[in-house]
């Protein structure tokens, strides 16, 4: 019987070896064009072919003999098609849009594989390789056509670094091999590239706050240069080598950089900051600029350029007009003009922390080839309802009459956690169209975009985050390609990718797709509900603190992220006030989101389960899987009962019961049980919760030096908040009615004053401007009798704020900043527009609404920290008040003064 089976086997392999070897050969036919992406795309095309086992060769024609052997790949309008295509293919392809394509079979037996440009023929030939790779066949009759909805549709790699450089500030990342190892590895760029072009991505975006003197030496400035010759060298060929290799496959590679930044040997060369916020636009580096620029078009002529004008320099104002239109066109147009190139490269003006629509009607006259881009839901991925301003923001760029491109940025609410929520992703597609009326995409890595191209996962010999993540890539690209998919079709679809994957029938394939839905809920809900910023100066998967969820105001809150980047809805501060005034509520509420991410929590573990006993592919990957479900799980509850805890606290705010806080403390002792589940998850199988590990890191803690990275960090963090919670409660049962904490001023730090000699004693009634009788209606205790300076509040609005000061020991400067937005105001540091924002220990408010001027709304007090010696500090344009100095030691503990008239302080119960 054995020997029975054996030559059944073998009889049937030899009917199938002899099938396979009469197949008859094929001939890929293309013009003789010079169209480098159509060979590509025919290459491609004969390599899933030869899978196949049929013989191909490629033959360059201008005419062709059709029969049902031949292949031909194009352009519509290349030779080898002129009298060879039906008017009924004409016509289709005259009205495909760019990069589309027709499948075809003619009626002598050719395929046609005919593209409205190169990039369109490329597409066809992928689209026909996966279709023979789906079925295991090369069909017989096609009728086949496809164009994209997005005009580009972009991945980016940040050439920049999880910690700072030696000597330098943030983006300042030169192009060495001891920094950036992995950009010299060509094979990386190939692997990298071709899940670009198999994905249909045709735009990479390189970002690096100043890459130009890494790239090429000035004949002006040869000093600038930030790299040795050997590295300057390999540089160069790095760079053409992956613009070559991208062209290839129809990606344009876009150079993104900040403004204004400058290479630190030219900076140390003439006495200046590599950046400064508030400096205002000197000659010398705008002409260093300006070549920089035109050296780098010169050199590189089929590279985009991406420009950030927020955040190094004053955003929202004549100057961000003035350094693009008199600085990076006019440098644009002096490369075009020495390399003799007429066409226009693109330029991409980021809209982030400027006033993209008058830049662009300021440049648009005398300078064509523009695009706008703009954050979808900020540095993280929250709703795909975005309303409010921020849509209306990119509905006016998008009529502007340009491509706008919507940018999913950071990620700070996703990483490490894996995501893939087909259904998440395909809707926020959806409403980049609809809402924003965007039609470009650009994606940032899932996770880990500073610590590129690793992943956070604690794994021998790292992971490629190209590999961890390829769902991310796949997904935002499927959609963007077409956002309009049948949603049952698209279960099934993604059922099979992942039965194949992890090697399981299409019912667990589909379990596992459902586990990515509904964890994919999670942190989006929890970051739009509970959160602080939508900037990645918050960690949501490393926790919140109490004080952060009852006294948000205090850590920054960005109310954009509630007003545009979230359904109408409520803060927990606002619900809790409405409960105790028996109010109705509106829209989501944070008990809402407390039960229902607890509810995706365990719906995605159970899914997870189902599939488990039937993986039998890449098994450690799907362990992997598998624990990202379980912590998304803990996360949820971990925030849940934290915000049930919150409320009952904020309940005792306006009751002064101590019983209302008992409620609260079985809830936050779960909380930390959650989390402490959370951790040992995580201990083992993640190195970091978040790949930015510098002092821009607020929340739930400061993270310098790379501390609070991890949630073994956080654990004592939340037990230390539960203990001293315990006991404020004991005190407050023991502690006689009336007694009242001595309040004890700060002391004025000894302090020469450089530039200003006018000063006050802070106190009722002083006034507080030179130029003004404006006076002092109400101040904390803490402030009087501090020395502050009085300023000409006109000048401030005009030209700034500049203290010029000399002290002999460490010192802290207060800032007052008005609690309300307006023009006249100067804005409180903002790590989501500024990253310099926490440079001196200044972006959160150490005393809250602690004075009060008639006519004026309250101010918030900041501390800037100083060592001994001689500073100069320069603030934007705005009023503010500049309230003294005070010893270095001093203890500045944080609170609400509340002379808003809000009502009281609680954060003391928690520190």
């Amino acid at each position: 019987m054995r020997n029975f089976l054996i030559f059944i086997s073998c009889y049937f392999l030899s009917i199938s070896f002899s099938n396979a070897s009469v197949r008859a050969p094929k001939t890929i036919v293309v013009s003789t064009e010079n169209h480098v992406r159509v060979r590509f795309g025919a290459e491609k095309l004969s390599k899933a072919l030869t899978k196949l086992n049929y013989s191909t060769k490629i033959e360059l024609k201008d005419k062709l003999a059709a029969n049902n052997n031949v292949i031909a790949i194009g352009v519509f309008s290349d030779k080898l098609f002129v009298n060879n295509l039906p008017a009924e293919i004409k016509n289709k392809i005259l009205t495909t849009k760019k990069e589309g394509f027709h499948i075809y079979t003619g009626k002598n037996g050719a395929l046609y594989v005919i593209g409205n440009d190169a990039s369109g023929a490329l597409y066809g030939c992928i689209e026909l390789a996966d279709q023979i790779k789906g079925s295991g066949k090369l069909p017989t009759q096609l009728a086949f056509s496809d164009q994209p909805e997005m005009v580009l549709r972009g991945t980016c790699i940040g050439l920049q670094k999880p910690d700072y450089l030696p000597g330098h500030d943030v983006y300042e990342y030169p192009y060495t091999p001891e920094t950036f190892p992995w950009l010299y590895d060509k094979a990386l760029w190939i692997k990298y590239l071709d899940m670009m072009v198999e994905n249909r991505y045709n735009s990479l975006y390189l970002w690096n706050g100043h890459p130009f003197s890494s790239l090429l030496r000035l004949k002006d400035y040869p000093y600038a240069v930030e790299v040795n010759d050997a590295t300057l060298k390999r540089n160069e060929e790095i760079f053409q080598f992956l613009t070559k290799e991208a062209d290839k496959r129809g990606i344009w590679v876009i150079q993104m950089f900040y403004n204004i930044i400058i290479p630190k040997p030219f900076a140390d060369k003439h006495g200046l900051k590599t950046q400064d916020r508030n400096r205002p636009i000197i000659p010398l580096i705008a002409d260093y600029t300006r070549k920089s620029i035109a050296s780098f078009v010169e050199k590189y002529p089929n590279v985009g350029l991406m420009v950030a004008l927020g955040e190094a320099m004053e955003g929202v104002g004549q100057d961000d007009i003035d350094w693009f239109t008199k600085t990076i066109i006019p440098g644009v147009k002096d490369g075009l003009k020495a390399a003799g190139i007429k066409e226009e490269p693109p330029i991409v003006l980021r809209a982030h922390d400027t006033d993209a629509p008058s830049v662009m009607k300021a440049a648009l006259p005398f300078y064509k080839n523009l695009y706008t881009e703009n954050k979808f839901n900020g540095e993280a991925l929250t709703t795909y309802t975005p309303r409010g301003a921020w849509a209306e923001l990119n509905r006016k760029l998008a009529a502007i009459g340009t491509i706008n491109i919507s940018n999913v940025h950071i990620l700070a609410n996703l990483e490490p956690f894996r995501y893939g929520s087909a259904d998440f992703i395909q809707k926020s597609v959806q409403a980049m169209n609809k809402i924003y009326g965007a039609k470009g995409l650009h994606l940032y890595p899932q996770a880990s975009y500073w610590d590129w191209p690793y992943s956070a996962d604690e794994v021998k010999g790292r992971l490629l985050e190209v590999d961890r993540d390829w769902i991310w890539y796949k997904e935002w690209a499927r959609y963007s390609w077409n956002s309009q998919r049948d949603r049952s079709g698209e279960i099934n679809y993604w059922g099979k990718e992942l039965a194949n994957k992890y090697g399981t029938n299409l019912t667990g394939g589909k379990a596992i797709l459902n586990a990515y839905e509904e964890s994919g809920e999670i942190s989006p809900k929890l970051l739009r509900r509970y959160g602080i910023t939508d900037g990645n100066r918050q960690t949501l998967t490393l926790g919140m603190l109490m004080t952060q969820l009852i006294n948000p105001f205090r850590y920054g809150l960005f109310t954009l992220m509630y007003e545009s980047e979230a359904p109408e809805g409520e803060m927990i501060i606002e619900y809790a006030e409405k409960e105790w005034k028996k109010q109705g509520h509106i829209g989501e509420t944070p008990v809402q989101v407390a039960r229902e991410v607890v509810e995706h929590g365990k719906k995605a573990i159970q899914s997870i389960n189902e599939a488990a006993p039937i993986v039998t592919k890449d098994t450690a990957e799907f362990k992997r899987l598998r624990n990202d479900i379980y912590c998304y799980d803990e996360m949820a509850n971990f925030y849940a009962e934290k915000v049930k805890a919150a409320l009952w606290i904020l309940r005792y705010k306006n009751s002064n019961q101590v019983a209302d806080l008992e409620q609260a403390l079985p809830f936050l002792q779960k909380s930390v049980d959650h989390y402490a589940k959370l951790v040992k998850l995580t201990e083992h199988s993640y190195l970091y919760a978040n790949s930015m590990q510098t002092k821009q890191r607020k929340i739930p803690m400061r993270g310098v030096d790379k501390t609070f990275i991890h949630w073994k960090e956080m654990l004592p963090v939340f037990t230390k908040e539960l203990d001293h919670f315990k006991r404020s409660i004991d005190s407050l049962k023991s502690i006689k009615q009336g007694t009242v904490a001595a309040i004890v001023p700060y002391k004025s730090a000894d302090v020469k004053v450089l530039n200003e000699t006018e000063s006050y004693v802070i106190a009722k009634d002083a006034t507080l401007f030179a130029d003004t009788a404006i006076k002092i209606k109400e101040v904390a205790a803490h402030l009087v009798g501090l020395k502050g300076i009085k300023l000409a509040k006109e000048k401030q609005i005009k030209i700034g704020t500049e203290i010029k000061f000399r002290t002999k020991a460490p010192v802290k400067l207060l800032i007052g900043f008005f609690n309300q937005k307006d023009p006249q105001y100067l804005a409180p540091p903002q790590l989501e527009t500024d990253a310099s924002a926490n440079n001196y220990g200044q972006s959160e408010i150490k005393i809250s609404n602690a004075l009060v001027p008639y006519g004026f709304p309250p101010v918030n007090v900041h501390a800037y920290s100083f060592p001994a010696g001689t500073h100069t500090l320069n603030l934007g344009k705005g009023a503010c008040l500049v309230l003294g100095f005070i010893d270095d030691k001093q203890e500045l503990r944080i609170f609400n003064a509340g002379l808003d008239g809000r009502g009281k302080d609680i954060d003391w119960l928690f520190e």
